[in-house]
């Protein structure tokens, strides 16, 4: 007979892979349903997705946007997302990529992360949107007076030892800052901003197995590019 330690531990092992299970069926399916051609295909083209960003944001900085009823579509989106966009955008409370784009909710599969630059997770999370999702466009942005490459600039310069996982953002955001430093920008912040939008671009290009077959295949195509706060305006890298 088990004792209470054995038997909450043969539990708790059991609901664990119950829920493992529940989740690699639920992409198996997915994932089939993707290749049986069930499942949601590109619904424009990279070029088109592209320029509906790009007409979005005009729309957002000169106050005319037209997604403005966040009820709108709702019933429909229960089944099913149809994004068709993916962006690695940073954490910043002051970004919302669905406001900045003028896009409606269920458009665009976003992948937050202070720094907006690519972790594994956030690799994860894009190769799903390219390979289940079909998404043809995955923008990296970056925005004016990012946090995240300003700290990064500062604990490089300062050697300052931080606590907890912050360290880790800091070598994402590194090399970036190395670069930069090299080239003597004359807004070092600035420059640091738009590299670090670059070289995250760079890294998806040889994101194997998926992002990188997609892109080289010209199924999907990859931007950059940063958000002014101030004045609402994307610019393209």
């Amino acid at each position: 007979m088990c004792n209470d330690h054995s038997h909450h531990l043969s539990r708790r092992s059991f609901v664990a892979s119950g829920a493992s299970t529940v989740l690699m069926g639920s992409l198996a399916d997915a994932y089939a349903q993707s290749s049986s051609g069930a499942a949601v295909s590109a619904p424009v083209s990279p070029d088109e997705a592209l320029k509906r960003l790009v007409d979005g944001n005009a729309r957002y900085a000169s106050n005319t946007a037209v997604n403005r009823d966040l009820s709108a579509g709702r019933a429909g989106r229960v089944q099913a997302q149809y994004p068709f966009a993916a962006l690695v955008s940073c954490s910043d409370s002051r970004v919302a990529p669905e406001l900045a784009f003028d896009q409606g909710l269920g458009d665009l599969f976003v992948v937050r992360v202070a720094g907006n630059f690519v972790n594994t997770d956030g690799l994860a999370s894009l190769e799903y949107g390219v390979k289940i999702l079909g998404i043809p466009l995955i923008v990296v942005l970056g925005h004016s007076n990012c946090g995240a490459v300003a700290a990064t600039i500062k604990v490089l310069k300062e050697k300052t030892k931080l606590p907890g996982h912050l360290p880790q953002l800091v070598n994402a955001i590194k090399p970036s800052i190395d670069l930069v430093e090299k080239q003597k920008a004359a807004d070092p912040l600035a420059a640091a901003i738009a590299q670090n939008v670059r070289y995250n671009v760079k890294r998806l290009t040889t994101a194997k197995p998926i992002v990188a077959e997609a892109v080289a295949a010209q199924k999907v195509k990859l931007a950059g590019a940063v958000y002014d706060i101030g004045t609402g305006k994307v610019s393209w890298l």
